[in-house]
């Protein structure tokens, strides 16, 4: 019976051989690209881009309040505003990239719009007439014109319709280099979401000690000029790479896949669905180009979409072809199933970044107001206070990988240590003790200000060490470390795979909500706390309430980390079908009736290789 099963498969293949050979050579020439060689030309588009961000907006509090002279509020409301729309540009570059631009040209096209507002930016900082006449003393200060404004509102549009190309696309676009099928599951934690966020923890570094330097030393001008120089030069050297990018083939738009899914179902919503999911449409050829890494099986949940799945007389024309409109896969239908169950855990980040937006407006407010000298002749420029947040990232995430894993795998037995759920728990759990940080700071800062007789003098230094405000800096570190990280490999993890683009462009839509509602809150909060004894005080922090608005934070901390909980104790993961080597050999000499072979992997080899030959 075993020789007769021999015959069989090597008779099948040979007949099929033609049509395999083709392939083999395409699969050989596509195996020469992509792979690590890539990563520099990939990365340094993204590095160059959170250097400019990060030094461009790292500081940006300052260039409002001390070049353009607007108030405390309506400049954190201005970069909350400009942050937000940043982080919703991506789910539009995801949308161009997965339909019919493609990842490659997505990031060309971005890259180049945001160079284009860098440089308008860069020039209204060059040209005097662009902006106010200096105000020192911060008392009276005549504001920038509308014309100034529409300026800045033009760059500030421009550098976020850029973002919006390559945030989405550069995760994905790397992992299209490896073979994520063949990649080990420890190796590509490390190789792929460690190494990225270690690189733009790099970037961040250097943007904030040599571009914010610069900025407060130098000029603005050439602290904006030199992150635009950088940008420009970081598109000459991602298209230099093109010839080694694998470009992997484009699938088609998950916006309208999902939408058909949903037409199909509300079309079908008074047929009766079946007991059995078996009978439920599947095909494997329709779903290859959005399936390579397996496709994803039934699940009982969302049941009431399992509709779209049933075939109906009307669905499937004379040639076998179904009208997507009225039939889906169940491939398809899970596919949406995946990101409905994605999305509670997802909105959980919402509030998490509303909670931290203070870090790039009034943390930075705080230092300036605080010594900041390390010797006689040097002190830390405000906006680079945050280099201790990016510090503790940069030193914890190898810790992590190397100590944290290897001694928590001990107790779980999982290879990552603990799993993607528990990693974001306990990074939202140390951002609550950030804000408790960052109150009782600023309680010790005007105690010391009230000491010195300084509350009604804004522009004094008062006599107590900046440093105080590490301690917030490095737990919001440490919960990156934990939450960011976890939070992009959960959503690329869990998302389907042809709609990954779509999940990195998740990660930075919640960064643009929480932003918008960082707005609504600190705008709420100096509306109705009053005009004596504002909490967020427009001029002077000194006569201000901040310690009340960040207990205010604290609260919804805690609630909202009660809501991931529950939310993370009823999820369950996507169920998928990953054929394995061996599955794969067999698939590939046309295995009949789901017969497994009945000879190991190496005589399957030889049996295969005969064949062909």
């Amino acid at each position: 019976m075993e020789k007769e099963n021999i015959e069989l498969q090597k008779k099948k293949v040979a007949e099929n051989g033609e049509e395999e050979k083709k392939p083999d050579v395409i699969t050989s020439k596509t195996k020469k690209l992509g792979g690590v060689r890539t990563m520099p030309f990939i990365l340094a588009n993204e590095v160059c881009d959170r250097f400019a961000s990060a030094g461009f907006h790292a500081n940006m509090i300052s260039y409002l309040t001390q070049v353009l002279n607007l108030p405390n509020v309506k400049a954190s409301n201005t970069l909350s505003n400009f942050a937000g729309t940043s982080s919703f540009t991506p789910l539009i570059g995801a949308f161009f990239a997965d339909s019919f631009a493609g990842r490659y040209w997505t990031i060309v096209v971005g890259s180049i719009i945001y160079v284009l507002g860098m440089i308008c930016i860069t020039t209204s900082a060059f040209l005097p007439r662009l902006h106010p006449p200096p105000c020192p003393t911060q008392v009276n200060c005549k504001e920038a014109s509308n014309l100034q404004l529409c300026i800045l509102y033009i760059s500030l549009l421009l550098t976020s319709l850029g973002t919006g190309g390559i945030r989405p696309c550069v995760v994905t676009f790397a992992a299209d280099q490896f073979d994520m099928n063949k990649s080990k599951t420890e190796i590509k934690t490390w190789n792929f979401f460690n190494w990225y966020y270690f690189c733009m923890g790099m970037a961040s570094l250097a943007a904030l000690t040599i571009v914010v330097y610069i900025q407060d030393n130098v000029s603005w001008g050439w602290g904006l000029g030199i992150p635009t120089i950088a940008m420009g030069f970081s598109i000459i050297v991602f298209i230099l790479g093109s010839p080694l990018y694998r470009n992997v083939k484009i699938g088609g738009s998950p916006f309208v896949r999902v939408t058909q899914v949903i037409v199909a179902a509300v079309k079908k919503r008074k047929v009766v669905a079946p007991t059995d999911h078996r009978v439920l449409y599947e095909n494997r050829e329709l779903d290859a180009d959005i399936s390579s890494n397996g496709r994803l099986l039934h699940s009982n949940q969302f049941k009431w979409l399992d509709r779209a799945a049933i075939v109906a007389d009307s669905d499937v024309n004379e040639l076998s072809q179904p009208n997507l409109w009225r039939l889906a896969t169940v491939h398809r239908v899970e596919e949406l199933k995946a990101i409905i169950r994605m999305l509670p855990i997802w909105a959980a980040a919402i509030l998490l970044v509303t909670s931290h937006s203070h870090l790039n407006s009034f943390t930075i407010q705080q230092a300036r107001s605080m010594d900041r000298r390390l010797s006689r002749s040097f002190e830390i420029p405000p906006a680079s206070m945050t280099i201790f947040s990016t510090l503790t990232l940069l030193i914890g995430l190898p810790l992590y990988e190397r100590v944290f894993v290897p001694f928590a795998r001990k107790f779980t037995g999982n290879p990552s240590g603990i799993t993607c759920l528990q990693r974001m728990g306990v990074g939202y759990f140390i951002g609550i003790f950030a804000t408790i940080a960052a109150a009782l700071i600023e309680i010790k800062r005007k105690a010391a200000a009230a000491d010195h007789n300084l509350l009604d003098k804004p522009t004094a230094i008062i006599p107590i060490s900046a440093f105080w405000l590490l301690p917030q800096y490095c737990l919001h570190g440490i919960a990156e470390v934990f939450m960011s990280v976890g939070h992009l490999e959960f959503l690329y993890d869990q998302s389907p795979e042809s709609m990954r683009s779509t999940a990195a462009a998740l990660y930075w839509i919640a960064i643009a909500i929480g932003n918008y509602i960082s707005t609504i809150m600190v705008s709420s909060v100096h509306k109705y706390t009053g005009e004596e004894r504002n909490w967020l005080a427009d001029r002077n922090l000194n006569r201000g309430r901040l310690e009340n608005y960040y207990w205010l934070v604290t609260v919804v901390q805690v609630v909202n980390l009660i809501y991931y909980v529950i939310c993370a104790s009823f999820y369950t993961s996507k169920p998928i079908e990953v054929l394995n080597e061996t599955e794969s050999r067999e698939e590939d000499i046309e295995c009949f009736d789901n017969t497994k072979l009945l000879l190991n992997d190496s005589e399957v080899d030889k049996e295969v290789e005969l064949a062909r030959n």
